[in-house]
């Protein structure tokens, strides 16, 4: 078996730390992340630095960033307007996410689901015509921080119009999913014939569980976060993505191939440590694999 891990840290892992790092140490953040193996890195996203400082200047991200060949280049966007910036890069998978509640989406991205849905399909028209790959996102897919518990009826409602992606993710964005939910929304999906992934974070110390649980309900891709980096700036709360080194060990240790240098992946964890100059979440880049590297 072989799991796709994307690596989200550049983009979702920093966009909540209290530091703003430049485009150069994210440019080199995710040149260093490309020598380790993951098949595809979410370098950053096309959004308002207003609201989002810590995300300024995507494009000078992706122009410094060095990656080998065959790495996947990916970026969130929003809306329109940011994809309109996304076409002057060199990104070929393009990366979007809307909220599948009213009052988390309207905080987020200050309109309503049904018009993030309908923004969301015109995006992929042109990013199929413009010959890119696309993967929609659905956020609070296992909760929300203003609403509470969110119907899967409705999350598979959403995936329905927006069927037409090239893949689609479910995202516990505040990390209340546990693995009763991930086998439901990854059964009810597999109708629509599209890869499905999930986006988790580790806020209640469930997300390697649901990992776990996606593996064994035949998920492609796996989101995960270098150190366990992240978290939402509009939900209250809201604390890191799954570790990829984390969950790289846990995948190979079971027999999932990943194609992940996981001595490559601490090495950045401890590196990312230092620029911060703070521990970070993650666990094995503190403990070391076993058997311990020679």
């Amino acid at each position: 078996m072989t799991i796709e891990i994307c690596e989200v840290g550049p983009r979702d892992g920093l966009q909540n730390e209290p530091e703003v790092l430049g485009a150069q140490v994210r440019a080199e953040l995710v040149t260093r992340l490309g020598r380790t193996g993951v098949p595809r890195i979410e370098l950053g996203s096309f959004v308002n630095p207003k609201r989002v400082p810590q995300m300024a200047d995507p494009e000078v991200v992706d122009g410094r960033a060095e990656l080998p060949d065959g790495v996947t280049r990916s970026a969130l966007v929003l809306n329109e307007r940011g994809y309109d910036r996304l076409t002057d890069t060199a990104v070929s998978e393009v990366h979007i996410a809307f909220c599948v509640t009213e009052t988390f989406n309207q905080r987020n991205q200050g309109c309503s689901v049904e018009e993030s849905a309908t923004a969301t399909r015109r995006i992929i028209e042109r990013a199929r015509a413009d010959g890119r790959r696309v993967t929609v996102t659905l956020a609070a897919s296992f909760g929300c921080p203003f609403e509470g518990e969110v119907d899967p009826g409705r999350v598979l409602g959403l995936a329905e119009e927006i069927a037409t992606a090239d893949e689609i993710l479910f995202a516990d964005t505040i990390g209340v999913g546990v693995p009763r939910q991930v086998k439901r929304l990854l059964g009810g999906a597999a109708h629509l014939g599209r890869p499905l992934g999930l986006h988790l974070h580790n806020t209640r110390n469930t997300g390697y569980a649901n990992a776990y649980a996606a593996v064994e309900a035949g998920v492609s891709v796996l989101d995960a976060s270098v150190a366990g980096l992240g978290g939402c700036p509009f939900a209250p709360n809201a604390t890191g993505n799954i570790a990829t080194e984390d969950l790289v060990y846990l995948l190979e240790r079971e027999g999932v191939d990943t194609g992940v240098d996981l001595d490559a992946v601490i090495g950045v964890s401890r590196w990312v440590g230092e620029i911060l100059g703070r521990e970070l979440t993650g666990l094995l880049h503190r403990a070391g694999p076993f058997p311990a590297s020679p």
